[in-house]
């Protein structure tokens, strides 16, 4: 018993000596620690009121804003161990061998963490944009440095690992998608006649269904007329293409529904849509 007393007679002694020599330390480290969590947060916030006030990419504001978050967060770090009075040199050496190792075990998603960098600084893509790269096709919901977050039609979410962007060869149509299409006509049919209904019904299909959405008409995509004419000459039948500009989250929507006008407009129109014929020759039997 007299022991145990004594054990804890120890203890209490260390820790008041220890409070009593380093107690003002200690708290001018916690102090120092929280105004410098609270500094860079603040830094970081105006940061990315300024990126933002001066129209930057959002994606990048908060990528820069993030960065000197963190780097705040080290100098307070350094300068609180400082006035505890620990030595940070074997903590720099320590990093570094560990960095290394990590380097090695982790390649892949450093390579990631690259790519990502590299997209968000070259801006090769933005938040909303419509990008097609290793046959995905998406609207980016978000960039983030290991990935990058697309949404297609059907509310799917499709993750891409940055390593597999860039360095491909990635197309990008802003918020819309183009849908190429095309029917055949006969080729005793009156071609201007055909061409001019092929181009009302997809006009016509544009309008309602922008009106449905309640869409604005000063949209750079909308001002590009339809192209419609005559795309090439099969056995059977003269072709005419179209292609026309439509948001990417409805493409589908509206390419069935640009098709199905144009099929009925064909029919009350009485254009004729051939089927492909084949001539056969019989030989007399001799």
């Amino acid at each position: 018993m007299q022991e145990n007393i004594a054990d804890v007679e120890k203890y209490y002694e260390l820790i008041t000596e220890f409070l009593v020599t380093y107690s003002f330390q200690l708290l001018g480290a916690i102090v120092l620690l929280l105004i410098g969590l609270w500094l860079a947060k603040s830094i970081a916030n105006w940061v990315n009121g300024l990126c933002l006030r001066h129209n930057v990419d959002v994606t990048l504001a908060n990528f820069l804003a993030n960065m000197v978050k963190i780097i705040v967060i080290t100098i307070v770090v350094v300068m609180t161990l400082n006035q505890v009075g620990i030595a940070i040199t074997p903590f720099v050496a320590a990093i570094g061998a560990a960095s290394l190792g990590a380097g090695l075990a982790f390649q892949g998603l450093l390579s990631n963490y690259a790519a990502g960098l590299t997209i968000i600084l070259t801006r090769l893509f933005t938040i909303g944009n419509t990008i097609r790269v290793q046959g995905v096709h998406g609207v980016v919901k978000d960039i983030k440095l290991a990935h990058t977050l697309l949404e297609n039609e059907d509310g799917e979410e499709i993750l891409i690992p940055n390593k597999h962007i860039v360095g491909e060869i990635v197309h990008n149509s802003s918020a819309y998608r183009v849908i190429e299409s095309e029917v055949g006509v006969a080729y005793d049919s009156d071609m201007e006649k055909a061409i001019a209904v092929v181009q009302q019904a997809i006009e016509t299909v544009c309008q309602d269904l922008n009106r449905e959405d309640d869409e604005t008409s000063n949209d750079e995509h909308q001002k590009v007329a339809t192209n419609v004419g005559i795309d090439r000459f099969d056995d059977s039948a003269i072709v005419i293409g179209y292609r026309v500009w439509v948001p990417s989250l409805s493409f589908f929507e509206r390419k069935y529904a640009i098709n199905k006008a144009v099929l009925d407009s064909l029919q009350q129109a009485q254009v004729q849509i051939p089927f492909p014929q084949r001539v056969v020759h019989q030989m007399p039997v001799k």
